[in-house]
């Protein structure tokens, strides 16, 4: 028999078909349908493929008594019960490696769309205005840009900048010896050196509104900020202030507090650039992750180390 398979995210009908192959799959892309499968057949629950946004609670882990290995599509993981489920002896992992370089490809797209005004440039073109009446913006070469959170993803981000000619400085929970970028010891002393702002750190209570008024100051009317992580590090109300006030010039963010609602705080501004999400998406991104959780699945199930561990 296939093992019995929690999905608790919506998921492409070809990645779908290639999950139903390999496991009996209870398929739970909402909150309501998640609660209802929960109740009505977590006794048969062996395994769950969530991602960090939607994560699992403490509570639904002890609702699947045979529940042994739980993974999240991607590399976020910060609302799975952790320290719960390794209580129980569940087996934990996640997809990190897999959609890393589309991540960092998007944070380069919005960073040069917020910086170059490509969404005002494109109206103005459709409206038949020539350049001579609009105003110039700003070139990415010979920048500073500072990088939030030097993980995996982060570096990946530093790479593409420096082939803009750009210098690189960062800030993490420790400096790395591995690696030449100037490193700065807050976020605020990072934004007060940069031109341009790029968050890659992890959600989690840790880093919630790391980036706040204080460090948008430090940032400047010159600068611009682009959020690839999560949207609970930057606090949304300060960056609104600060875009409409001309505190600071630009901004291009893929996640924002309150998703999968727009916020409504900077949905009129016209010097953001918005996307829902989608920095991780792509057919390449989302296969390799599928990919991940296949290969982790079977090592648990085989007995042998998961791939990549939570």
């Amino acid at each position: 028999m296939k093992p019995v398979l929690l999905l608790m995210i919506p998921l492409r009908d070809q990645l779908l078909a290639q999950l139903r192959e390999r496991f009996d799959v209870r398929h739970a892309p909402t909150q309501v349908e998640r609660e209802a499968i929960v109740r009505s057949h977590g006794e048969e629950i062996e395994i769950v493929l969530t991602n960090g946004t939607i994560g699992i609670s403490a509570d639904q882990i002890d609702a699947m008594p045979r529940l042994t290995f739980a993974c999240a599509y991607g590399a976020g993981y910060e609302n799975i019960a952790v320290e719960h489920a390794r209580s129980r002896g569940i087996a934990l992992a996640n997809g990190a490696g897999s959609n890393e370089d589309c991540v960092a490809d998007h944070a380069l797209a919005l960073l040069l769309s917020a910086v170059r005004a490509i969404p005002t440039l494109d109206s103005a073109c459709r409206q038949g205005v020539w350049r001579d009446d609009l105003p110039l913006f700003p070139q990415l070469a010979h920048k500073r840009v500072g990088i939030l959170g030097l993980g995996s993803i982060g570096r990946k981000i530093a790479r593409r900048c420096e082939a803009f000619d750009m210098s690189v400085g960062y800030h993490n929970r420790s400096k790395r010896s591995d690696l030449p970028y100037a490193y700065f010891g807050d976020a605020e002393a990072l934004a007060n050196w940069s031109d341009f702002l790029i968050v890659a750190a992890p959600g989690g209570a840790a880093t919630r509104h790391i980036v706040n008024s204080v460090v948008l100051a430090a940032l400047g009317s010159d600068g611009f900020l682009v959020n690839i992580s999560r949207g609970s590090l930057v606090d949304t109300a300060a960056l609104a202030e600060a875009l409409s006030a001309g505190g600071l010039r630009g901004a291009g963010l893929d996640v924002y507090e309150g998703e999968p609602d727009p916020p409504a705080a900077l949905i009129g501004l016209r010097n953001v650039v918005l996307t829902p999400h989608v920095a991780g998406s792509s057919p390449e991104a989302l296969q390799a992750a599928l990919a991940c959780f296949m290969d982790n699945a079977a090592r648990h199930l085989a007995g042998e180390p998961l791939r990549t561990p939570i």
